[in-house]
């Protein structure tokens, strides 16, 4: 499974991918570039990329063989193929490109893929990093613990459909999908444009309640699917139906009871903007 996320370097956004089965980082050639030409616009580091393939092929280097095209979120917002390495071959390719940055660059790879093998050494620094980084952002204690909670149930889903024929990045996508049109009554992407998020994660801007019909979906989806022993895209697509209508039951029963939707607009895109309605209630406000 692959998954998208940003990097940051010195204000800088690094679009990126991590293979959960290789355990490797993979980073937008292109991005890097930018930062290294200290050029902002898109197109004329993509220029500069498609010049320095030719060079490199040229003088045959295995650099360019060893990038990967794969999908990441471009300008427009959707999902296109473009290269990105590893930074080990990004560490070479660095070595192609004159820049004041190039040093910095070196050094902050190196650091991403030490950090990398520290949490795979001990896993709870990773989620004490998430845990800092949503507490920043102001999210309460009983938040966090949700999204956690969320997550764990979410990694045992994955990890069960990697080991019954799920590889391919599309079949996760839609697969996640699949569930949560089913619980939610709309797909991802609406769930999303509700919330008017574009690259952010939907997760990180749910309120408490639609992180926990989430949660609901995806371990009644895993635990149907074991029942079954569901294999490959036919059964597991049957598994996530089932799980997601479980908790679409759910969630209209609330809705019936306390006449207010689960799924919103609420999000937290900006400092002062609105909280989820249970945070708000629970802290007196409006």
């Amino acid at each position: 499974m692959i998954e998208n996320s940003l990097a940051i370097f010195e204000g800088n956004k690094i679009r990126r991918h991590y293979d959960k089965k290789t355990e490797t980082w993979y980073f937008s050639v292109v991005d890097i570039l930018k930062v290294l030409l200290q050029q902002p616009d898109h197109k004329t580091a993509r220029k500069y990329w498609n010049k320095l393939k030719e060079r490199l092929k040229a003088e045959g280097s295995q650099t360019v063989t060893n990038c990967h095209q794969l999908k990441m979120v471009a300008e427009d917002g959707k999902m296109r193929l473009t290269d990105a390495a590893d930074p080990e071959t990004l560490l070479r390719l660095i070595q192609s490109v004159p820049s004041p940055k190039a040093e910095p660059i070196k050094l902050w790879l190196a650091k991403v893929g030490y950090e990398r093998m520290r949490d795979i050494a001990d896993p709870e620094r990773s989620l004490d990093r998430a845990r800092e980084y949503w507490q920043q952002h102001g999210r309460s204690e009983k938040w966090i613990q949700q999204r956690m909670m969320g997550q764990e149930t979410r990694n045992k889903l994955t990890d069960y459909w990697q080991n019954h024929e799920i590889t391919k990045e599309e079949e996760y996508a839609i697969l996640t999908n699949l569930i949560h049109q089913e619980w939610a009554g709309v797909s991802v992407k609406k769930h999303k444009e509700l919330k008017g998020l574009k690259t952010q994660n939907l997760r990180d801007h749910m309120n408490e309640a639609e992180l926990i019909f989430t949660a609901l979906a995806e371990l009644s989806t895993r635990q149907i699917a074991e029942s079954i022993e569901a294999t490959g895209m036919g059964e597991n697509k049957a598994a996530g139906k089932k799980g997601g209508s479980i908790a679409r039951k759910a969630r209209r029963e609330l809705e019936a009871k306390t006449g207010r939707k689960v799924v919103t607009g609420e999000n937290f895109l900006k400092p002062g903007a609105a909280r989820p309605r249970l945070e708000q209630k629970k802290r007196g406000r409006p």
